[in-house]
């Protein structure tokens, strides 16, 4: 049987018509006890609807399956490739294989039916620790772009943190089992969400974390359809066939890490929490690496481009400002926001000018000395719209300006957990847009950061 990259408990393949033409254990078994045969149709649902997405879209996929094989409930991590070849199909490779007992056989199918519906309408995932604090998160949904920068700025808060919840006044978050099908509310989206949380876990449900799933009630009047989405490149890259497969084991070694170092799992040394705690630390840097590695491979596309619209340059500064504010109080730094009355239109991509502003007020925030502030300032360009962030740090030289938006570039920081990649994607961003993002700054004078953006489109 051809091999795949990585370790895996188990590797498969199926032909082009999606028959499952060889398996080892204990797959095989999973497809025998399904009702299926080897070689034969795919009998395991999930397994079989994953295949059939990486056929239509040609690209490598990995996600969490589960399937009830009459005794237990079994769950695995799997992924799927495309074999390249004329004959079509795909390999298989399962990396981790998880069963659990059913007590009662018509409940574990209302489980399994609901995780299934939730899985395929969702348009919000993300991976919780045992506290419901959030790990990973990833949503395509425009109008949950500011959520999902919220929680992936603010990793290890409670996801409740991030929603509300109509007439429920009570301190969050609650136990799981409550919050399990609560209706709740996003700022910024009118429409209405439904939560589902599936435990992650053994004897005690969540006791490993919890996928969480957020459903709408409508779909988007706009939404683009996916057979309207550019081809992705054919070559093999970090975000296409690394990011998928590394986020969840990363997510899992983050979520155990902090059960050990919260001391959920039973009383424990100091000295051990604390190791713990570097390890939940360290897993975090690396997810934030995995992600910036992503856009990088998105930005430097020879297909990249951005989705134009009218925006409000101060209503995105402003909400970058309170995406970030708990982040800066925790250093002691005051953000300076622009005031609400303040309007600057513009013509960019909304969530890519939060992503920008959200980069360079991170940055301002982890260099600049306890006690400071950093200010975000909009006004009306000649050529258009311009943010400015600036900060209170040490400044950069006229070097370090030179080199400051080049790839991996730190100027020889090391030990903050930075890629050295969000100025360079940023700036690949805002010139794909159709502005700019430069730098003025001397030593210990501070650093101010502009990002310029094409002006607002003249109405008729």
């Amino acid at each position: 049987m051809a091999s795949l990259s990585g370790s895996f408990l188990a590797r498969a393949r199926t032909d082009a018509a999606n028959v499952l033409v060889e398996s080892q254990e204990p797959l095989a078994t999973l497809q025998q006890r399904c009702g299926g045969v080897i070689p034969g149709e795919i009998a395991i649902p999930e397994l079989r609807d994953l295949i059939l997405k990486v056929q239509e879209s040609g690209l490598r996929l990995a996600r969490t399956i589960s399937a009830f094989d009459g005794e237990e409930m079994i769950t695995a991590w799997v992924e799927a490739t495309p074999t390249g070849r004329e004959e079509g199909g795909c390999f298989i490779g399962v990396a981790s294989w998880q069963t659990a007992p059913i007590p009662d056989s018509s409940e574990a199918a209302e489980i399994a039916r609901k995780r299934d519906v939730d899985q395929s309408v969702a348009e919000l995932t993300a991976r919780l620790d045992a506290k419901q604090g959030v790990l990973t998160v990833e949503s395509e949904a425009r109008d949950l772009a500011d959520l999902t920068a919220r929680m992936r700025q603010a990793r290890g808060h409670p996801w409740t943190e991030f929603v509300t919840f109509p007439g429920n006044s009570h301190e969050q978050p609650l136990h799981w089992r409550l919050l399990d099908g609560a209706e709740c509310h996003v700022e910024g989206s009118e429409r209405v969400w439904t939560a589902s949380l599936i435990p992650l876990g053994q004897p005690e449900p969540g006791s490993s974390g919890f996928d969480l799933y957020l459903v709408p009630n409508r779909p988007l009047v706009d939404r683009r359809k996916a057979s309207t989405a550019p081809k992705p490149e054919t070559m093999h890259s970090i975000g296409r066939d690394l990011s998928p497969v590394l986020r969840q084991p990363i997510a899992r070694i983050i979520a155990n890490a902090e059960t050990i170092r919260s001391k959920m799992a039973g009383p424990l040394a100091e000295a051990y929490s604390n190791y713990a705690s570097d390890i939940a630390d360290a897993g975090q840097h690396l997810m934030a690496l995995i992600e910036d590695l992503s856009d990088l491979e998105v930005v430097e596309a020879a297909s990249f481009t951005t989705a134009p619209d009218q925006i409000d340059a101060a209503d995105v500064a402003r909400r970058a400002v309170g995406i970030l504010n708990v982040r800066a109080q925790e250093n002691q730094i005051e953000l300076i926001a622009p005031s609400v009355d303040e309007t600057v239109p513009a013509t960019a991509e909304f969530r890519r000018v939060l992503q920008i502003l959200l980069n360079l007020l991170t940055n301002a925030i982890r260099y600049s000395p306890n006690g400071s502030s950093v200010e975000i300032a909009v006004n009306q360009s000649a050529a258009g719209a311009r943010i400015t962030v600036t900060d209170q740090g040490n400044g950069l030289t006229e070097d370090q300006q030179e080199v400051v938006f080049e790839k991996f570039e730190r100027l020889g920081r090391t030990g903050d957990g930075g890629s050295g990649l969000g100025l360079y994607i940023s700036r690949r961003i805002a010139r794909a847009m159709g502005g700019d993002l430069t730098v003025k700054s001397a030593p210990d004078q501070g650093a101010r950061f502009i990002l310029d953006l094409p002006p607002a489109e003249a109405s008729e």
